[in-house]
Parts: C-alpha cells; sequence; structure tokens
C-alpha cells in the first residue's frame, strides 16, 4: 500500500512538474533514479545533463530525482511506458521482467572479468539487448557499470554455498537472481532497495547481495557485518529512455541525448573504479570483515542455471556469443 501510494504521488507530482516545463520554451527531460546523489551514476547523469544542454545550446535539459523520489525501479520503469516520466536508470536485473533476454546478464559467473563485460555490453549485443524494451515503451541508451555483486550476511560469514542454506537472502525482483540464490542453498526473499536497510534490521532477511559502493552508500554495514567478495554476477544498470519521449525527439534532439549518455559511460566507470576501492576500505574501517572465498565451489554450484538454459535456444545462444566474444 505504501509503494502504491508514493507511486501515485509521483505521478501526480509529474503532471504538476510537466505543466511548468512545458511553459518554459526548453524541453526538460525528467530522469529517475534509486541511488544516493553521492553514487556514481547519480553523478554521471549530472555530467550527462551538462553535456546535454552544451550540445542543444540550451533548447534542451535534465532534471534528475533521485533517492526514489518518484519511486522504486519497477515503479519508475511502469512510469516510463505510460509516458509520464522520460527517463530512469534500473538495474538489468529489474529490466529482465519487461525485456527477458536481458536475464542473461543474471546468470553468474557469465563475465571472464571486467574488462569482459565491458567488450560485450559496448559490441553488438549489449546494443542490441538494448533495443530489446522497445516494444514495451523502454529504449536503452547505454550501460552504467555496477561492479560484481556479493553477498553481505548480519551474524553468520559465508565462506562455501553450504553456508548460506537456510539464510533468507534479500534479491531484486529477479526470477535469474532468485534461482542464483536457491542454486546455493539460500532462500531468495525479493524486497525493494528502499525497505531493505530496516528488513535487515528488523530480522526479515539474514543478508542480501549487491556491490561494494552499493553496501557503503545505504550504510547497510551498519547491520551486516560480513561481506563474502564471491563476485557472482556482473549486472550492469541500463539508462532508458521512454519511447513516448524518443519518438517525439527531432532525429538532432535524439543525437544529443544519445551522445549525451554515451559521453557520461567513460565518466562513470571511472567514477566507479573509485568508488568501489573508497566502499571497501569504509567498511572494513566500520568493522565489517570483509572476506574472499574460493569461488570454484560457488561456480560449481550455479551450474544447473547453465543446464536449465541448453533447450532455450535464444539464451544457449546468448551465452555462447557472450562466452567466445574477446
Amino acid at each position: 500500500m505504501k509503494l502504491g501510494c508514493r507511486w501515485f504521488l509521483g505521478w501526480i507530482l509529474l503532471i504538476m512538474i510537466s505543466a511548468c516545463d512545458t511553459a518554459s520554451g526548453t524541453r526538460v527531460i525528467k530522469l529517475a533514479h534509486g541511488l544516493d546523489v553521492n553514487h556514481s551514476v547519480h553523478k554521471a547523469m549530472l555530467k550527462m545533463s551538462e553535456d546535454l544542454e552544451k550540445l542543444s545550446g540550451g533548447k534542451m535539459k535534465i532534471k534528475i530525482y533521485p533517492n526514489q523520489q518518484l519511486g522504486s525501479e519497477r515503479e519508475s520503469l511502469e512510469l516510463l511506458q505510460i509516458g509520464s516520466l522520460d527517463m530512469t536508470k534500473v538495474s538489468v536485473g529489474v529490466l529482465e521482467n519487461f525485456a527477458p533476454d536481458m536475464k542473461v546478464f543474471g546468470i553468474p559467473f557469465l563475465f571472464r572479468d571486467k574488462q569482459h563485460s565491458f567488450s560485450v555490453l559496448d559490441g553488438p549485443i549489449g546494443k542490441k539487448l538494448l533495443e530489446e524494451g522497445e516494444k514495451f515503451w523502454l529504449k536503452g541508451l547505454c550501460y552504467y557499470d555496477a561492479g560484481s555483486r556479493s553477498f553481505y550476511t548480519k551474524d553468520k560469514q559465508v565462506t562455501t554455498p553450504d553456508d548460506l542454506k537456510g539464510l533468507k537472502i534479500r534479491v531484486m525482483e529477479s526470477a535469474t537472481a532468485m534461482d542464483m540464490v536457491r542454486s546455493l542453498g539460500g532462500a531468495p526473499t525479493p524486497i525493494s532497495w528502499g525497505e531493505l536497510y530496516t528488513s535487515l534490521q528488523q530480522g526479515v532477511v539474514d543478508g542480501a547481495e549487491n556491490n561494494p559502493p552499493s553496501f557503503y552508500l545505504s550504510r547497510h554495514y551498519e547491520v551486516c557485518k560480513y561481506y563474502t567478495i564471491n563476485e557472482h554476477t556482473m549486472l550492469p544498470d541500463a539508462l532508458l529512455v521512454s519511447t513516448h519521449l524518443w519518438n517525439k525527439l527531432s532525429e538532432q534532439e535524439q543525437e544529443w541525448l544519445q551522445e549525451a549518455a554515451d559521453n557520461s559511460v567513460a565518466y562513470q566507470r571511472e567514477l566507479w573504479a573509485i568508488s568501489e576501492r573508497k566502499a571497501l576500505e569504509e567498511v572494513e574501517k566500520a568493522g565489517v570483515e570483509v572476506i574472499y572465498p574460493d569461488k570454484a565451489p560457488f561456480e560449481e554450484a550455479v551450474q544447473g542455471i547453465y543446464d536449465q538454459y541448453k533447450g532455450d535456444r535464444v539464451m544457449s545462444t546468448l551465452i555462447e556469443q557472450i562466452q567466445q566474444t574477446k
């Protein structure tokens, strides 16, 4: 009920904002996301906004609403679909509910390393997947680096998959993420990002999984004192624009927006690398035990996920193409 109420209030706010923007003579693009203003993605969006204003000679600008001001990632996607919001950033783990082939990114240990993931995202595979959501009114512009996801827990060290048995682990609304946690023996529990801190405090879940900057900036380290860097998935973030807006833009405006988005990618990746190092340093200072386990048992435990896609021609082809990318 609370989420529905927030979604409705956000929708009303956007209607009021749109009325004001129309009168200004400048095309104001409304972008909402759920991250902290200190996050590298938010800073990259600020750069994108500055670049767009310069490229367009002041004819276009972006108004950013961070910290889930207008709702969760899923709610923001729904606002894009009905044209009440122009742009958003979501994890591809959430996007797979709207663009099913995106679930390939949620398959654990799919990428060999960070450079391999960039080669896929920046190449034809990544670009094709960005187009998949257009039939659902969601056009992908680019990917942002969201690093590797690992487990963090409140009361129990996790050094092998066996340590996850019986633990309730928060996951995104992603079937692939739920399959992954189940294959490791945990009990996947979908909870919105904005409600996770309280859920950890109250014992609704025993832990969660995410990248170092998100673990740090969310202050989840105040509750969870064990962080196991097993790096099971590398789920990028996707920057999306509503096709309701995109189709209204002139060809020149589309080029300006795409160029501004592309320019922000390299900037965000630089910031991300810095933020990952800082996050790990800060959580260790706060008393978190950072554990670097042997990854092999985790990789072995999730092989069943690969087996279940052998009969799916589209997914098996995608997996093979990604694995063959240099």
